[in-house]
């Protein structure tokens, strides 16, 4: 038995959804080119006016939007409305470069909580539940995002943030927090700081939901997480372009689904620009067709997913984004060869005696690139045995090397050696940066 917060909009008809999308579209495009100064320009130079927006197909007429285009703008050259109708600022960290400043109207609020208030529903999750949020608060939309959304559902919300990890584990027992939400990392991290303290997330608390996302994780690592504490851990996708946190998996566990009465998907070619069909892995790019204060119009995310149209076994119609893989920035090319940290991972989940807690090292020897992988034993997994840990580290290098078709050193490390972190977890250092 499924729920659903709105099921009107969750299970309508796929002609129908598509003829509200129509709707809300040609609306939009009206709308940034009469009230967005940058859109007018850049619907000007793309020679496309919004009469030229007919259906959905019309769609791939409209130019891109990149994250450069709000740096370049900072703080608020990007804005449709005044000032004075703006009624919250968030603030990227600007680790790159200058941040970006999203505002948000009364009304993107509402629609945010609202996304939120849908997905927290799929998995299972309302009035009597106790949400720890563990994401961080302020400037980041994690926090905020995920509170709105899980109050909006009545549920009760513990604000915990990040950090004071030992108090966050006594407030999870005391409070009887039923979910969760944090990055995957921290989360193993916590369970790592209560089974230290004794406690066990299985037996001794109330917890059990996960929701998990702000860095890339794979389904080996989702596996080890509900084997290890008994949780359902699901996946969340949003970024803070777009509103922040926006969307989960449902129940089914198969698939993140987007409200496209709220959002456009498509998935493109990252280096011709091209629309990929369902099925095909390529770069998100999301227009929205309810934010008012900052619309985006084919913003091109930088994540590289797979989009499926079919409708779900839960019921709902609108599509879904399979796993992301990573960000198209993430990638590690290693002697022309692309790599990315998430298929790592998938591999070292897979090996019983490999800890949760990995790093990779990118370096250049000569003319050569070189990558390590610093890898966690776990503690029945450690041996003495100079012999049995070669073996060990010989097998993870064979079978990373099946995956990537590139060659890693691997370095075996105790459990505890590789640094903790209560945000977004640091998996690679790139030496050839420096």
């Amino acid at each position: 038995m499924f729920d659903y917060w709105n099921p009107h909009i969750e299970r309508m008809p796929l002609e129908d959804l598509k003829t509200l999308q129509e709707e809300r579209l040609k609306s939009m495009v009206h709308y940034v080119y009469d009230h967005s100064p940058f859109y007018k320009e850049r619907f000007k130079e793309a020679g496309v006016v919004p009469e030229d927006v007919k259906e959905l197909a019309d769609l791939t007429k409209l130019p891109f939007t990149y994250k450069v285009d709000l740096r370049n703008t900072y703080p608020t050259g990007m804005f449709s409305l005044p000032k004075n109708r703006v009624v919250r600022y968030h603030v990227s960290s600007g680790t790159t470069g200058k941040p970006t400043v999203v505002g948000y109207t009364k009304d993107d609020i509402e629609m945010w909580s609202d996304s939120l208030a849908r997905a927290l529903t799929s998995i299972g999750l309302g009035r009597g539940d106790v949400i720890q949020v563990g994401y961080g608060y302020g400037l980041f939309t994690g926090g905020l995002g995920l509170h709105y959304g899980a109050e909006k559902i009545g549920a009760t919300v513990l604000p915990t943030g990040t950090g004071n990890t030992e108090r966050q584990i006594m407030l999870m027992q005391d409070l009887g927090s039923t979910a969760i939400a944090c990055t995957p990392s921290y989360f193993l991290h916590i369970a790592e700081v209560a089974e230290r303290m004794g406690v066990s997330i299985r037996d001794d608390t109330s917890l059990r939901v996960g929701v998990f996302g702000a860095e890339p994780w794979s389904d080996e690592t989702r596996r080890r997480i509900e084997e290890a504490t008994g949780i359902k851990a699901y996946d969340i996708f949003g970024t803070s372009e777009m509103s922040g946190p926006l969307f989960t998996e449902c129940q089914e566990q198969n698939g993140i689904h987007v409200w496209s009465d709220m959002f456009l998907i498509e998935v493109i070619d990252p280096k011709t620009g091209e629309e990929l069909p369902d099925g095909e892995t390529g770069e998100l790019v999301i227009t929205t067709l309810s934010k008012w204060a900052i619309p985006l119009i084919r913003y091109r995310i930088g994540d590289l997913t797979v989009i499926n149209s079919e409708p779900c076994e839960c019921g709902r119609t609108h599509p879904r984004l399979m796993r992301i893989l990573g960000r198209t920035d993430d990638m590690i090319v290693i002697r022309g060869i692309n790599v990315f940290p998430s298929q790592v991972e998938s591999v070292l989940m897979t090996i019983p005696e490999v800890g949760d807690h990995y790093q990779i090292i990118v370096d250049r020897k000569g003319p050569l690139d070189v990558m390590k992988v610093m890898v966690e034993v776990t503690e029945s997994g450690f041996s003495d045995k100079i012999a049995d840990l070669m073996s060990l580290s010989k097998r993870i290098s064979k079978e990373l090397k099946g995956v990537l078709n590139v060659v890693a050193d691997v370095e075996l490390v105790e459990p505890g050696t590789i640094p903790r972190s209560e945000g977004k977890a640091v998996r690679v250092i790139d030496k050839r940066k420096v």
